[in-house]
């Protein structure tokens, strides 16, 4: 058992099988420290080839390409705009007020709800 808050002047670095030599009448002192009896278990882990495997399933690797895809996507759509820019420009493109007005409204009131409920 390693103690890190250390009263200054003691050296409370003991290991539990010291600890109890010492309440058995033994002869140790109090500032022995022993040496773990286990090499690091980090490096263990190092060694060991099936605690490095990672198994990813269909559906995740899929979530993967398709974030992949979306990542290689550019935000606009160039072709697109100039489409629309050519149709307002020519006096093609209508936009329906109506329609746009209804669309706002029905999205505050959906929002309204999902940030009351």
């Amino acid at each position: 058992m390693k103690i890190t808050h250390n009263k200054v002047g003691q050296n409370l670095n003991l290991v539990d099988g010291a600890k109890a030599e010492r309440t058995k009448g033994s002869a140790t002192s109090s500032a022995t420290v022993a040496t773990p009896a286990k090499p690091d278990a980090l490096a263990e882990l190092g060694k060991n080839s099936d605690s490095s495997r990672v198994d990813v399933s269909p559906r995740a690797q899929e979530a993967k390409r398709i974030k992949e895809l979306a990542m290689a996507a550019p935000d606009v759509d160039e072709a697109k705009v100039a489409k629309f820019r050519q149709m307002i420009d020519e006096g093609k493109y209508k936009v329906d007020a109506k329609a746009v007005a209804d669309r706002l409204v029905d999205e505050h009131l959906a929002t309204e709800d999902l940030s009351n409920g």
